[in-house]
């Protein structure tokens, strides 16, 4: 192989390799986002059958984070492992908003997700 050729393949890798880093920290963004999210929302989040506030929700999101870690790549898969149904129940996580009808957290999460992809798009 040429030296041209050479430099040509790792400029290739590196590109490649530096679009994948502007992935995962735009992908943690969103996440770090919805943990926020999450945490100051007056919303109660129902939890097999009980009801929790933000703060105690962020705490049972967290500890299913760090679990599925490996499991998640995209911001997407962040809501599907960590914060849309019990995994021993196999209920769903619904979210209890003053004067608006209960929504499955999954769908929550996913709607707030698109707004703050749509706002970062405008910025």
């Amino acid at each position: 192989m040429t030296n041209l050729k050479r430099i040509l393949c790792l400029i290739m890798m590196l590109s490649s390799y530096l679009f994948s880093l502007n992935v995962i920290a735009a992908t943690q963004a969103e996440i770090n986002h919805l943990l926020s999210f999450v945490q100051n929302t007056n919303c109660q989040y129902e939890r097999n059958g009980s009801f929790h506030n933000g703060q105690d929700a962020l705490k049972h999101i967290s500890k299913k984070y760090q679990y599925y870690a490996d499991d998640i790549k995209t911001s997407e898969d962040f809501i599907k492992y960590s914060a849309t149904k019990s995994k021993m129940s196999g209920n769903y996580y619904h979210i209890h908003c003053a004067d608006k009808p209960v929504v499955k957290s999954k769908d929550w999460l996913l709607a707030e997700l698109m707004r703050y992809r749509l706002k970062d798009k405008k910025q």
